[in-house]
């Protein structure tokens, strides 16, 4: 019985200390089960938040590049700043387009989609897709920036492994028309050359991808671009290039340099295309430097008009002789010498002149540094070192010094603007910043010059440039190029430079051919007075359509040129 007693004790004892335990146990329990639940919870919860509510697509390249980098989250993306021209016509855009990648790992066959894929893609060759459909990355891009159309035509190739990202592209609604000042971006938009480049920071998204204008008006673009091509096919001609340049700001309105190329495909373009004549080309451009040692010789000196240079024989520089082109074989009278172009008269100018004054004056104009300009493809002129009296000489008559297209027309406009100096500007400003007023010649030079111009075309060289009713005034250029240290009569660069209205001188048009070869119309001549001043002619027929310049109906007595003429001919009565 007390045995009994005893076990029955021992067995409750037992069986609350195994309760005890299991409540311990069921406590510990319960307490792990809840960490656990609230863990889930937290890994819900954010997931919640980065699938719905902080979810954003991967819909570029760059947000891809971002991710495969480990970059971390992605930042807000700022497109590209468009490009206008003056009139707000847009001339660079970005869109957005749709690139094709492939995983190759979800390729069912990819020798199929290779051959459907090369026959899409022209530049895609079968053996490249087959590759790229065979690597071992889960991610190879196939072609970037597609059509719709090609887009719509890989998805019918039905292979799950082919996927779009849709990324931005740079677009240039004009074609090649301003290709060589407006430059290009890589297929990322990173700028390249022209405007693109130097201002990439602005328009790119470390410069809150801002909007730029330009100086050019679009219409007088085509109408530059139109001529030059037509002159360059006429004549057979090389290459070609143009400037219509404000001559009282050097607002560049048209600048055209041809060859060209598509902005969207440069990288396939000849390097003889992608060449800017007017910036990093630098020419021997002949008697256009007629008007800069001429102004020297009024600007240094203060000789009247009557100045007479003795043209009848050549000029002897050791085993070289200066001649002229068009001889008259007399004594010439200073405008004589301009409106026939004559090099030994303007040798003599130089001469009269000195070296180190010519060499300053052509230096204040900005012919002899290299141009500051928007664009870096810019290229310093080829200047004589040291400048002798040889130098002076061919340098009077544009021989022996080269620089760019764009340097000779503002050299130009300086002198007729009434003698202030202008740089060419590329970018448009709402803000007219107060003029600096740089004379490079006086008032009194200026008007001489304007006069000189415009006789060079109503009675000079130039004749095939008048339009009438918009006195015209210009001089032409013909140069023999120098190749291998030696000047090559067959090939010519023939260049005209033309300003309009001479009386109140606004714009400032020039027009260059490389390598003109004479045609039967031209009866055999390639010189600049039967190639560019017609194309000058042609362009400023179009502007004041364009522009919408009215004529100016003056009898002869009342044309800027009207005195030297009257002058003239009274000399000759004599």
């Amino acid at each position: 019985m007390i045995f009994h007693r005893h076990l029955r004790r021992n067995a409750i004892k037992l069986e609350g200390q195994r309760s005890a335990t299991l409540d311990l146990a069921r406590g510990r329990l319960v307490l792990i089960s809840g960490f656990f639940v609230l863990v889930y919870v937290l890994f819900a919860l954010r997931a919640f938040d980065l699938t719905i509510i902080q979810y954003k697509p991967i819909s570029s390249a760059e947000d891809l590049a971002q991710l495969e980098q480990g970059a971390g989250e992605v930042v807000a993306h700022v497109p590209r700043g468009d490009v206008v021209d003056r009139n707000g016509v847009l001339l660079a855009t970005t869109l957005k387009t749709a690139s094709l990648y492939v995983d190759p790992y979800l390729i069912s066959d990819p020798q199929a989609a290779a051959k459907r894929l090369s026959a899409i893609f022209s530049d895609l060759k079968y053996g490249t897709a087959l590759q790229k459909l065979q690597s071992a990355k889960r991610f190879v891009w196939l072609k970037r920036g597609i059509l719709p159309d090609e887009q719509y035509k890989v998805l019918e190739i039905g292979e799950p492994g082919l996927g779009f990202r849709y990324e931005e592209r740079r677009v240039y609604p004009q074609g090649s028309l301003l290709a060589h000042l407006l430059g290009y971006t890589t297929i990322d938009n990173a700028g390249q050359a022209g405007i693109e480049r130097s201002f990439d920071g602005l328009l790119g998204a470390g410069g809150g991808g801002q909007d730029l204008a330009l100086t050019i008006d679009t219409r007088l673009q085509h109408a530059l671009r139109r001529e030059i091509e037509a002159t360059i096919d006429e004549f057979s001609a090389k290459a070609g290039f143009g400037v219509i340049m404000d001559v009282r700001t050097g607002e560049i309105l048209a600048g055209v340099s041809l060859p060209d190329f598509d902005p969207h495909h440069a990288g396939k373009a000849p390097n003889n295309a992608l060449f800017n004549r007017l910036s990093l080309g630098v020419y021997e451009l002949g008697s256009v430097f007629k008007i800069f040692s001429t102004a020297a010789l009024f600007e240094t000196l203060n000789v009247p008009m009557s100045t007479t240079f003795d043209a009848r024989e050549p000029i002897k520089v050791g085993r070289f002789a200066i001649n002229d082109y068009h001889a008259e074989d007399r004594v010439l009278t200073v405008p004589e010498v301009f409106m026939y172009s004559s090099n030994i008269g303007s040798a003599m100018m130089g001469q009269a002149v000195g070296a180190t004054a010519l060499r300053d004056f052509y230096r204040d104009l900005g012919l002899l540094d290299r141009l500051d300009f928007e664009i870096r493809e810019v290229t310093k002129p080829l200047v004589p070192n040291p400048w002798g009296e040889v130098s002076t000489l061919t340098a009077s008559y544009g021989h022996g010094i080269a620089t760019t297209p764009l340097q000779v027309v503002a050299a130009v406009s300086s002198i007729v603007n009434g003698g202030y100096l202008v740089k060419p500007k590329l970018v448009k400003s709402d803000i007219v910043p107060p003029r600096e007023e740089v004379r490079v010649v006086s008032d009194k030079t200026a008007h001489r010059m304007r006069q000189l111009l415009r006789l060079t075309v109503t009675d000079g060289t130039a004749r095939k440039a008048d339009v009438p009713g918009y006195l015209v005034g210009g001089k032409t250029g013909t140069a023999e190029k120098s190749v291998a240290g030696k000047y090559d009569r067959k090939k010519l660069i023939s260049s005209f430079v033309g300003v309009f209205p001479m009386d109140a001188p606004r714009y400032a048009v020039f027009i260059g051919v490389d390598e003109p070869k004479g045609t039967k119309a031209s009866f055999g001549y390639a010189t600049a007075g039967w190639t560019a001043a017609p194309a000058v002619q042609r362009t400023i027929s179009s502007m004041v359509s364009i522009l919408g310049l009215e004529p100016k109906h003056i009898v002869a007595e009342q044309d800027i040129a009207a005195p030297l003429k009257h002058y003239i001919a009274v000399k000759g009565a004599h």
